[in-house]
Parts: C-alpha cells; structure tokens; sequence
C-alpha cells in the first residue's frame, strides 16, 4: 500500500512540475472526442466519457507494472 501512496505522490508532483512549466501540455486533457458537453443558456452539462476511461487505462497499467 505505501508503494502505490508514494507513486501517486510521484505522478502528482510530476504532472505538477509539467503543468507549471508547459501550461498547455495538458489542454487535451478533458477535451477528447467523446467527451459529452452540452452549454444552453445557463445550463451547463460536462461529462468527461473518454478521458476517464484513458486515466483508468493508464492508472491500471502503472499500478499493474509497479505492483510486481
């Protein structure tokens, strides 16, 4: 358990040193196709489909690979 604490750790101060030196390295990020967006008027309804399902694989594939 303390190993994948520590990788998540990792990954978050890793994605924060990306975020802060290139602030558009990660724009696609919840803009995917198949993501479902609908604004009307006032209303706005997000549902991030496809990009959930990518940081699942992906998650599934670090925790899988560190695991053993």
């Amino acid at each position: 358990m303390s190993k994948i604490l520590i990788l998540i750790g990792v990954v978050l101060v890793i994605l924060g040193v990306i975020w802060t030196a290139f602030p558009g390295a990660l724009s696609w990020f919840g803009k995917l196709p198949g993501d479902v967006r609908y604004e009307s008027g006032n209303t706005r309804f997000y549902f991030p489909v496809v990009t959930m399902i990518v940081v699942s694989v992906v998650l599934s594939i670090l925790i899988n690979l560190f695991r053993r």
